[in-house]
């Protein structure tokens, strides 16, 4: 387990954090105009979700320099704790008065037969010789895909988990910029709708894993890293 981060405007072991958190900042300024060129709408991007945002970051930034396997049975609950940063941060109050969330998430998280942390372990295992990319694609759609792996936040968490599988093998982590929101946003919203359980999806995993990972090969960003700077 690495150590607690008391703030998330260190420059980052891995990443280079002031570059993620401007570009985040970028995206939030231009969020209004983002939003309405979506066929559905998002929630609004404001200041406390790019926060905790950074928080996430920073403790993945974490993960991968304590050489920490997220994917470790021992380690699910990390993905409970990534989830929690991205909807609560680490005021202390916020997750008290969001304990009985939180505790339902717990419960979802390991309970769910149809979808549940078991399908995303499942599948990372089973596509170990697969390019770092396509597993960073696999696991985001797993955890999108109906029912999704949270009961709240799985987009920004998804992003998140996907960093941590890029990062780990040497790749900028993913990041959201003005320049691909859009069509980040589309994707989410198109694989969001997908259910684990139908023929549909199985069918169709493949070709959308691979596409899905030309975009991701597409945003990579080295400026996100500090490892392509030494």
């Amino acid at each position: 387990m690495p150590r607690p981060i008391a703030a998330c405007d260190q420059k980052g072991t891995i990443f280079d954090l002031p570059a993620i958190d401007r570009s985040l900042r970028e995206v939030e300024a231009n969020f209004a105009t983002i939003n309405s060129q979506l066929g559905t709408p998002r929630e609004t991007l404001d200041q406390l979700a790019v926060d905790n945002m950074m928080k996430g970051y920073a403790f993945i930034d974490e993960l991968i320099d304590s050489k920490v396997d997220l994917f470790a049975l021992g380690q699910l609950r990390l993905l409970l704790e990534l989830n929690a940063l991205v909807l609560c941060g680490r005021d202390e109050q916020v997750r008290l008065d969001s304990a009985r969330h939180l505790a339902a998430t717990d419960k979802y998280f390991f309970d769910n037969v149809d979808g549940g942390i078991r399908d995303v372990v499942e599948w990372y295992g089973l596509h170990s010789n697969d390019s770092t990319w396509l597993r960073a694609a696999g696991v985001y759609i797993r955890i999108l895909s109906e029912p999704e792996l949270f009961i709240e936040g799985n987009h920004r968490t998804g992003a998140l988990v996907m960093s941590y599988i890029l990062a780990r093998r040497g790749h900028p982590p993913f990041v959201l910029t003005v320049d691909g929101a859009k069509d980040f946003f589309e994707w989410s919203t198109l694989l969001s709708v997908k259910r684990k359980s139908g023929f549909l999806l199985r069918w169709q995993m493949p070709s959308l894993t691979r596409d899905f990972a030309e975009f991701l090969i597409a945003q990579a960003d080295p400026r996100f890293l500090r490892a392509h700077r030494n």
